[in-house]
Order: C-alpha cells, then sequence, then structure tokens
C-alpha cells in the first residue's frame, strides 16, 4: 500500500460525479458516478444494467451546474447489436440536449484480447476528441463478462491467463480514468451460488439474491479486486393479494444496492424503468 491508496476515499468524495438523472439514484450515490474510478454494474438479464449505461450516456452531456459533465461519452458493447432505438427514445426525455447521439461514440467488443488491444489506442481519442468543446468523460464497457464466457477453459494455467488479463485491462482503466479524468462504468453479470462452498465472501459482502437465486458476479475474486465501487440490481416478484379464482397476484420490484465501495455505504433504493428512463422510488 501507499500514500496513494490511503488517499483514494477522500479522493474520490471531493471529484465530479455524473448524475443518474434521478434524485433518489443520486443520493444512493452521493451524488452519481465518480469519475477518476472504476464503477461496477451487476445483474442477471433483464434487471437494468443496459438501461442506466444508455441513461448516462445521456446525463454525461448535462451541464455542471444540472449534475452532468458536459461531455462526450464511448461505448463499448460486446452484446450486439447496439441499442441504438432504445437510445433514441431515452433521448426524447432529454429536450435540453441538442443532437445527443452526434457526442456518443460506439465500437463493438469481439473478445477480451480485442479490448486489451483497443484501450491504449483509444487514448489518442480522449487525448484529442472529436468535439473540442465536449471531452470524452465517460467510458462504458457492455459487458464485460461476455468477453470471457468462451475465452478460457477451467484449468490452472488459463485461470492464472484470465486473471492477468483482468489485471491488465482493469489497470489500463483506472490509469485512463486518472489521465483523463473518465467515469468508467463497466457492465456484469452473474451466476447462481449452488453450493455453500461457492459462497465465497468479497469485501466483506455475501452472496446476492434476485429472481429467488442466490447468486454472485461472474469473473470471480480477482475480477472483483479490479473495480472500484460495485452497484448490484436485483428484482423480486412480492405477492399482494389475489383475484377472485383465489390465484395469487404479485407485483415486481427492482433494486440498486452499492456492495462495496471505498466512500459509500451498504445501502439501497429501489428503482423503476419506464420510457422515459431510470428513477428512484421512495418508499
Amino acid at each position: 500500500m501507499n500514500p496513494e491508496d490511503l488517499l483514494q476515499p477522500l479522493l474520490i468524495t471531493q471529484t465530479r460525479k455524473c448524475t443518474l438523472g434521478c434524485p433518489l439514484l443520486d443520493r444512493l450515490l452521493a451524488g452519481g458516478v465518480p469519475c477518476n474510478s472504476v464503477t461496477e454494474l451487476v445483474a442477471e438479464s433483464g434487471c437494468g444494467k443496459t438501461q442506466i449505461s444508455l441513461q448516462l450516456l445521456l446525463t454525461a452531456q448535462l451541464p455542471f451546474s444540472l449534475g452532468g459533465l458536459s461531455a462526450s461519452s464511448l461505448y463499448l458493447y460486446s452484446e450486439s447489436p447496439f441499442p441504438l432505438r432504445r437510445l433514441r427514445q431515452l433521448s426524447l426525455s432529454f429536450p435540453a440536449l441538442q443532437n445527443p447521439l452526434d457526442k456518443i461514440l460506439t465500437h463493438p467488443l469481439h473478445s477480451a484480447y480485442h479490448l486489451l488491444d483497443l484501450l491504449p489506442r483509444i487514448d489518442s481519442i480522449l487525448s484529442r476528441p472529436p468535439a473540442p468543446h465536449s471531452p470524452i468523460k465517460l467510458l462504458v464497457i457492455d459487458s464485460i463478462a461476455a468477453l470471457f464466457r468462451h475465452e478460457f477453459e477451467n484449468n490452472l494455467q488459463e485461470l492464472k491467463q484470465r486473471s492477468d488479463l483482468f489485471f491488465k485491462i482493469s489497470g489500463k482503466l483506472k490509469e485512463q480514468a486518472r489521465r483523463f479524468g473518465l467515469a468508467v462504468v463497466v457492465v456484469n453479470q452473474v451466476v447462481d451460488v449452488v453450493s455453500a462452498s461457492e459462497s465465497v465472501w468479497i469485501r466483506n459482502s455475501p452472496s446476492l439474491y434476485t429472481s429467488g437465486r442466490n447468486v454472485c458476479a461472474v469473473l470471480g475474486l480477482s475480477w472483483s479486486n479490479c473495480v472500484n465501487t460495485r452497484l448490484f440490481l436485483s428484482k423480486h416478484e412480492e405477492r399482494v393479494g389475489e383475484d377472485g379464482d383465489g390465484c395469487a397476484l404479485t407485483q415486481k420490484r427492482q433494486f440498486i444496492r452499492v456492495v462495496f465501495s471505498p466512500y459509500l455505504p451498504d445501502s439501497s433504493c429501489e428503482f423503476v424503468i419506464r420510457k422515459e428512463g431510470v428513477f428512484g422510488v421512495e418508499r
């Protein structure tokens, strides 16, 4: 450990943050997604990881006075196709933004090695952005898990190669975040925990629950040490009564939780996804 590590929580609380576009969600994150840091969104399919990522592409363009970064964004995606239709729909909720899609750069990812090769080449774009008055301040990778899905076998040698790749990728992301003042957002997925021995505690956080299942983040302990903040999105069915035939009536509720962070407590907020965007719910 060096002095920079000891100062990191203080530096993050003082750094600029990007609003999520909702006061309740911003309150959960003490102002939004921080720059100079790597934030991870973890969830099963259909929980809103991509929805929040797309919303951030738009809120990043807002002026500083509204919690934005007054900046452009770079979206690297491995889950094809790119959700352009949904992004256009969300952009209608930000009428003050002029041609918002022009300030969002996109690039497909094909493998973990492709990402590792691409990141150094991004430096030139970050140094000299296409729009001189709108520097790139948000980098989104959707998703990191997909890049490793078929890349490695489950043996010691290849698991070590995978861990080495984790640290090379995350090291470059953190270096870019600090050097260019980026807010880096990485999307990850979950896997079911099928035995007690797999319920590994990571940074004093146990396995998490969604859709009635015990899950943990894909890529394991090595990758968990590569991100600064982990946010977990979950969905739950809740019984609210019965219909006239005696059948159970349920409602779906979704939550976003801070799993670990150098500056945030373990806390959560309910949210909903509407046509207009993602919004926190006050209960």
